[in-house]
Order: C-alpha cells, then structure tokens, then sequence
C-alpha cells in the first residue's frame, strides 16, 4: 500500500494530495492538463520535496516532514518512466536495458528479483536487442524504456503520460504490453493519464484530481459513477465502468458472451478467451430504456434492471441510475421520456445496450 499526504506551493498553485494506491494493480491519476499529475510524480519519486506531509510505501516512510525525514530520490526503489523516455541513444537496446540492472546494484538490491530475460520476453524486446534507439518505432522506446526501469527492481513504477506521443497503431500495440506487466508481475503502478479510455483500459484504482485538489479515489467501477467525474469527462463521456468475464466466444459470429451480473452482454471478439476477465464502459448517452419486455428488436443486448434514482440534469435531461442485477448503471434520459414512461425509484424495467457502444474493453 502507497499513502500519500502531501502539500505543496508554487506561486498560485497549491497541491493538496491525500490518496491510498493499493497494491498490486495501477492506480491512475485522471485530471485535465495542469491539475497536478506530473507534479505529483516528481514529489512520490523524491524529485522534489513537498513543503508538508508524508510518503509512506509498504510501511516504510520515505518522506516526512514532521520527522525531518527525505529519502533521496535513489534509495526510494521507486522507477520512473519519463514523457520524454531519457533512453541513452550511444547505446543498443540491451545495453539500455542492462544499464537499469547495474542501477540496481548500485543501490543495494542485489537479488533481482525481476530477471533480464523474462522482462525482455513480457515486453518482446529479442527481436531489438542490438539494435540503436534511432531505429526503433516509438512503441518499441516505451517497452525499452519500461523494460529498463524495471530492471532496477523498483517496488514501485510511476508512469508519466506513456501514451501520450505515439499514434493510434502504435498505442494499440503498446496497451497489451501493460496490461500484462500489470497481471504478471504483481508490482505496483502509478499511471498518468488525461485520457479516460486508458483508465478504463489498465487501471485497477483511480485518483480523480483537478487544480492540485484530489475530487474522488477508490476502486474504477465505484469511482465511474461519481458526480467528479462527470464533471472531467463531461456530458457525453458519463457512464459506468462494469466488471465482466467472457463466458464463450464464437467464432462464426464474431461474438463473445459476456456474463454481466446476472445478465450477459455481446461484444466483438477481437481476441478475447473464454474465461479473461474484462472491464468496459457503458455509456449513459448510449442506454435505451423500456418499461416492457422488447421484442422484435435488433439489439440483442437487453439486461433486466431496477430504477434506484433519478437526478436532473440541464437541458431537460434526467440521469437514471439502474441496478442490472447487481450491476450500477447510468442511462441519460429526456424529461418528457421520464413522465411518458412514468419513470421512479423501484422500478422494474429493461436496459438496451448497442454492441458498438462499449467503450473500452480490457483484460484484468
């Protein structure tokens, strides 16, 4: 567990980070440019030192100002992959990679407990090994760049934007290599982010922040229903994140089965295994709501759901919230739909939901 408790001044801005990141998983910092997040970064990686508070990683203060105590930035065992990467371009890739090993000597933890070659094979580096960082595609920077900050055996990884610079294609590719770093290595991870698909994607845990101010923390479904998080995403972007596991995959249609609560969902495929545990995001914009049975419909997406409130919104807009069999969701309604169909609390009805309105899919 990570305990955070920090306060910091620069000029008009002040930070005020009070959060827990469990461990193991990724706890993303989600906030608009300029709230903090890199900041913060710097803080937890002994970068720079906060005016007040405490840094405490698995029991062990690096940071507190009330003991006078800072542990250099080097004996923290914290890794840091930087926007910018920082790779070393006089070197290959396995004298990079190899560069993150001699660090960790250098410090004192001389039992690695993550090997060279299983960080080289989770992260498909074999192919790069002597190649020069001038020769490589951004995507395969970033898995050079992951790979040698964790072979300085961190006990913790901060990750500052690590998507941001390269292109859809490439982030496609990367994304597969987090997540299994995320399930295979147990180590845990602090992810920077202003994207929310990438939350949806990797984490596990979410910090909400704005203007130096942390909004909301906890576990991603609970926090994808907070009103702080409406208010960063904004109208369209409100929708509740659900856990679900693939129950079967055909491979005629195209289709995985996905078991939701006590409903399922159909999604496509694109490579899921039966059994993989996922998370994905159910829009309010994109939810049809009906107070009777559907029938001849082309959506095969239908969950049995219960009203348990209903909150106005502007524009003549209602935002109804729904248990699915056990499952919150958000549905975003017309005023004049909410009297047409005579909408309240404890209300039976049925939830439709498009195949192409999931947001983000992921393995957890």
């Amino acid at each position: 567990m990570l305990d955070v408790r920090l306060q910091l001044r620069r000029g008009e801005f002040n930070l005020d980070a009070h959060f827990n990141a469990p461990s193991p998983g990724i706890t993303a910092l989600f906030g608009p440019s300029g709230a903090g997040k890199s900041t913060l970064m710097h803080l937890l990686a002994g970068l720079t030192r906060p005016d007040t508070g405490s840094i405490v990683l698995d029991g062990e203060r690096l940071y507190d100002s009330a003991q006078h105590l800072d542990v250099p930035a080097q004996a923290r065992g914290i890794g840091y992959v930087f926007q910018d990467l920082r790779l070393f371009p006089h070197l290959d890739v396995r004298g990079n990679l190899e560069y993150g090993l001699r660090r960790a000597y250098r410090t004192g933890r001389t039992a690695p407990r993550i090997a060279f070659t299983r960080i080289v094979d989770l992260l498909g580096l074999t192919p790069f090994l002597q190649r020069r960082v001038w020769q490589l595609s951004g995507g395969e920077r970033q898995r050079v760049a992951l790979g040698r900050a964790l072979l300085a055996q961190p006990r913790l990884l901060l990750l500052d934007e690590p998507l941001s610079a390269i292109d859809a294609a490439r982030r496609a590719e990367l994304l597969p290599y987090f997540e299994r770093l995320r399930d295979e290595l147990a180590l845990p991870m602090i992810l920077v982010t202003h994207r929310f698909d990438d939350v949806v994607r990797l984490a596990t845990h979410v910090v909400l922040i704005e203007s130096g101010r942390m909004l909301a923390q906890g576990e991603l479904t609970a926090v994808s229903l907070r009103e702080e998080l409406a208010h960063l995403l904004g109208p369209d972007g409100v929708g509740a994140v659900v856990e679900a596991v693939v129950e079967s995959v055909d491979a005629a249609s195209g289709l995985a089965r996905l078991r939701v609560g006590d409903g399922q969902l159909f999604v496509p495929a694109d490579g899921l295994q039966a059994g993989s545990r996922l998370h994905l995001q159910l829009l309010a914009r994109d939810l049809i709501l009906a107070t009777t049975p559907p029938q001849g419909l082309s959506v095969r997406n239908q969950l049995q759901a219960t009203v348990t409130a209903l909150q106005p919104e502007a524009h003549r807009q209602v935002l109804v919230s729904v248990n699915a069999g056990g499952v919150p969701l958000l549905a975003r309604v017309t005023e004049a739909a909410v009297r047409d169909l005579q909408l309240h609390a404890g209300q039976p009805l049925w939830v439709l939901v498009k195949a192409a309105s999931f947001r983000s899919l992921r393995n957890t």
